[in-house]
């Protein structure tokens, strides 16, 4: 596997380069800035972008703005997102794009590089991984009502959430949580109930249904 990764700080990024590598997958090119990434991305065509929101020069939004731009002239390319900061507009953006392939990581919410390699791994093959805390922020952002939005779902609700987010079939949240089959069908129904989506059995589909909601 292929990848272009970029990050401001020298020592995360370097960190993250040779983690990548001692899994054997490709580092072709580490960079720091916007400009440099794009560049990066439409001359490597990786199997993959592990991209940082807030780059140089503005250390806003360049880094989302510069993968946003690149699935834009290589359509499907696969991004994750790995950062401190959830980027409400464009990470919108990013997410809801039908054309799968992307995932949205919190820099704190990473706790081993098995998941973290595990989570690159699924969007490079055009699954989609989102953090619950991503959804979570965004849910709050729409709402502009804290405890309304985060009232929505049950605790138990939020963990299936997640694991929808991952892509994870009922069979495999089921196993995860040690429930039945049937709780998280239960569980999935309540969700798309109360954030108002039409119910689905197809994976990719159900984590879009989630992503066209946030971005409605």
């Amino acid at each position: 596997m292929r990848v272009v990764l970029a990050e401001d700080l020298y020592l995360l990024r370097d960190g993250l380069t040779r983690l990548l590598s001692s899994h054997g997958i490709d580092v072709t090119a580490a960079v720091a800035s916007g400009p440099e990434l794009l560049e990066a991305l439409l001359a490597d065509r990786p199997d993959v972008a592990i991209v940082d929101v807030r780059l140089p020069p503005t250390f806003t939004d360049e880094g989302l703005r510069a993968a946003i731009e690149a699935r834009r002239r290589l359509p499907g390319l696969p991004v994750l997102v790995l950062s401190q900061y959830v980027e409400q507009l464009y990470a919108r953006e990013l997410l809801s794009d039908r054309a799968g392939g992307v995932g949205y990581l919190l820099k704190d919410r990473v706790f081993s590089d098995d998941q973290f390699v595990e989570a690159l791994r699924t969007v490079a093959a055009g699954g989609t991984v989102i953090d619950q805390e991503v959804i979570a922020k965004l849910l709050r952002r729409k709402e502009h009502n804290t405890d309304e939005a985060v009232g929505l779902l049950s605790p138990r609700e939020r963990e299936v959430l997640d694991l929808m987010a991952q892509g994870r079939s009922n069979a495999a949240i089921a196993q995860r949580l040690f429930v039945s089959e049937k709780a998280v069908s239960k569980h999935t129904t309540s969700i798309f109930t109360k954030l108002g989506l039409e119910p689905s059995d197809d994976d990719n589909r159900r984590v879009l249904a989630v992503l066209a909601f946030l971005n409605s």
